[in-house]
């Protein structure tokens, strides 16, 4: 694929979490973004009540935002700090356990129960783990992922979705030799070969 000097960039985990540490979020939005306000019903499709993913959420606000709708929220984030912080940042209390399945891996979920985060790799859930999603809001994942482990993400998240679901991704274009990502450029093409 046509993605320039980035093909062999990896990000570590490490470097993630330093930016977490670091403040170095310019990815985090303080505002609900607008395409997912703009798409909502594309989301919901005129259900209620479903169980949306956030692939490597971060804080994101619109966790909130769609719990106080009724639907239940599931997130996975490899930051610990940004995990503490969205439930600070919305003054909700939370209980936090370990996730058996996973060493090292804890869950915080809402004491409302409607928000569970997994703060663990991506790649350490699976549906026998978090089960299914009728919808996922992917706002900055995909990009993120570095692209030698696109395939492995796309399957993972073809993998936790119902049948019936939608999934609403947010990429960014740009000339890939101009920046070195993260975030990544990823061509439609590609998109349409990972999820067909």
């Amino acid at each position: 694929s046509d993605v320039g000097s980035q093909k062999e960039r990896v990000v570590t985990e490490e470097e993630w979490l330093q930016k977490w540490e670091m403040g170095n979020i310019g990815f985090h939005k303080e505002q609900r973004h607008p395409l997912l306000q703009k798409y909502l019903d594309v989301l919901l499709n005129g259900r209620s009540g479903l169980r949306i993913f956030f692939p490597l959420c971060g804080k994101a606000v619109e966790m909130k935002w769609l719990a106080d709708m009724g639907h239940s929220i599931v997130g996975v984030e490899i930051s610990e700090q940004a995990v503490k912080e969205f439930f600070s940042e919305h003054s909700l209390p939370y209980c936090e356990e370990p996730v058996p399945e996973i060493s090292g891996a804890k869950m915080f979920q809402s004491t409302s129960g409607n928000i569970s985060l997994y703060c663990c790799s991506i790649y350490d859930l699976s549906s026998s783990i978090v089960g299914k999603f009728d919808g996922v809001w992917d706002r900055g994942a995909l990009v993120a992922v570095n692209p030698c482990d696109r395939q492995r993400y796309a399957s993972l998240m073809i993998n936790l979705v119902e049948k019936n679901s939608s999934y609403l991704l947010v990429t960014v274009s740009y000339d890939p030799d101009k920046h070195k990502g993260p975030p990544f450029y990823v061509p439609e093409s590609e998109i349409q070969s990972l999820f067909g």
